[in-house]
C-alpha cells in the first residue's frame, strides 16, 4: 500500500490490492503530508477490518459472499429495472467490495459500515448517498432471501446532505432558449419536453403510434428496444401548440405510416441522448442562464407549472410517472407559495 500521483488528477492516490487485483483510492489532498495522514488512517481503518474479518471466519464458515450476492440480485432485478439503475447497483457494489472485500454477507458488522459510508461521504457525498440507498435496499432484499436476520444498513444514520431545490424556468425563459435554437426539429423537441414532462430517453424514442390525435393524448410505450423507467405506460395529454406540431410532423404520410421516430435527423435517424443535451445547453449558454439549467430542467419545469396553478401533487406524480410521492414532493415548497398568497387575500 503507497502514494501515488499521476497526470490524471491532482490529488494523491493510494495504490493496494484487494483479493489480488490492485486497485486506487483517492486521497482528495493535493499535499504530501495531507495524503499521509490520510494513508495512515486508511491503513490503521484496513487493519481494523481485517481484524474483525478474521474473528468473523471463526465464527462463521458458511453463507453467501458479497460477489455472489451481488450476482443474483442483479440477475433477479433485471427484468423489472432500467438499465441505469443496474448500473449503479453495480457500482455501488463495487465500491463495497473494494473497501471491505469478497466476504460472506453475514459477517459485515455496522461499526465496517460507519467506516465505508465516513470514508466514500469524505469523498464524494452524492456518490455515497447513492451507494448507501442501493445497498440499503438490496440488502433488504438479502433478509427476505433468509440470507440476513437483519438489514445492517438500517442501522446506520447517513449524513445529512444539503438540499437544493430543483432548477426551472418561466415560459418567456423558455422561449428565449426557442429564439437560440436554429434547428426547428430541435425547437419542437424542446417544447414537446416542456409541455409533457417527458424524459430524454421518451422524447428521443417517441413514434407517430404514440400520438392520439382524436384524444390529444400520448401514450408513452414500451417495446423490445426501449422501455419506460418504472417498466409502466402512461399517457400524458398534450396542448393545443404541441397539437399543431404533430400534425405538421403526421403531413408526411410516409413517416406516419411507416410507424417512425417523431424526431431524427437529416438523415432520418433516431437522435442520440447526448446531442439533444448537448444542444439544449448552447442554447441555454446563448441566453446567458444559470449553468444549472440543463435538458432535464424542462421537466421540472412542466411539473412547476403545474404545481403553482393549483394542480395537486398527486396528480403531476402520475403525470411525470413517478413511482412514489415523495419524489414528486420536491415541488411540495411551490404549493405552499400558492397558499400562502392565497392566504394574503383574506
Amino acid at each position: 500500500m503507497f502514494l501515488t500521483k499521476s497526470k490524471k488528477t491532482p490529488y494523491y492516490q493510494i495504490t493496494y490490492e484487494v483479493n489480488g487485483k490492485r486497485t486506487t483510492i483517492s486521497t482528495k489532498a493535493k499535499q504530501r503530508k495531507e495524503a499521509e495522514k490520510f494513508l495512515e488512517a486508511f491503513i490503521n481503518l484496513k487493519r481494523e477490518i481485517e481484524s474483525e474479518e478474521n474473528i468473523s471466519k471463526k465464527q462463521s464458515t458458511s453463507g453467501i459472499t458479497l460477489s455472489e450476492f451481488k450476482n443474483e440480485y442483479i440477475k433477479y432485478v433485471t427484468p423489472t429495472k432500467s438499465k441505469s439503475y443496474i448500473r449503479s447497483i453495480e457500482l455501488s457494489f463495487k465500491q463495497f467490495e473494494s473497501f471491505i472485500g469478497n466476504i460472506l454477507i453475514n459477517n459485515i458488522t455496522v461499526k465496517v459500515l460507519d467506516q465505508f459510508v465516513t470514508v466514500t461521504f469524505s469523498r464524494t457525498e452524492s456518490g455515497a448517498h447513492l451507494y448507501f440507498r442501493t445497498l440499503k435496499a438490496a440488502f433488504s432484499k438479502a433478509v427476505s432471501w433468509d440470507y440476513l436476520q437483519e438489514n445492517p444498513f438500517k442501522k446506520i444514520k447517513f449524513p445529512r446532505i444539503p438540499q437544493n431545490y430543483p432548477a426551472f424556468i418561466s415560459v418567456e425563459e423558455f422561449n428565449l432558449i426557442l429564439v437560440s435554437t436554429q434547428e426547428e426539429y430541435l425547437k419542437d423537441l424542446f417544447t414537446v419536453g416542456f409541455y409533457t414532462g417527458m424524459r430524454r430517453g421518451e422524447i428521443i424514442n417517441m413514434k407517430f403510434s404514440w400520438i392520439n390525435l382524436s384524444k390529444n393524448i400520448i401514450t408513452i410505450k414500451n417495446d423490445e428496444v426501449f422501455q419506460t423507467k418504472s417498466k409502466k405506460e402512461r399517457i400524458i395529454p398534450f396542448n393545443q401548440n404541441l397539437r399543431n406540431i404533430f400534425l405538421q410532423y403526421m403531413s408526411k404520410s410516409e413517416r406516419f405510416v411507416n410507424d417512425e421516430f417523431v424526431f431524427t435527423n437529416s438523415c432520418n435517424i433516431k437522435l442520440k441522448g447526448d446531442f439533444v443535451s448537448k444542444k439544449f445547453k448552447k442554447s441555454v449558454r446563448k441566453v446567458g442562464f444559470n449553468d444549472r439549467i440543463h435538458f432535464h430542467t424542462l421537466r421540472h419545469s412542466f411539473a412547476s407549472m403545474l404545481v403553482q396553478k393549483g394542480v395537486s401533487l398527486y396528480v403531476v406524480k402520475e403525470l411525470l410517472g413517478h413511482e412514489d410521492l415523495t419524489t414528486t414532493q420536491i415541488y411540495s415548497h411551490l404549493q405552499q407559495d400558492n397558499l400562502e398568497k392565497a392566504i394574503a387575500l383574506l
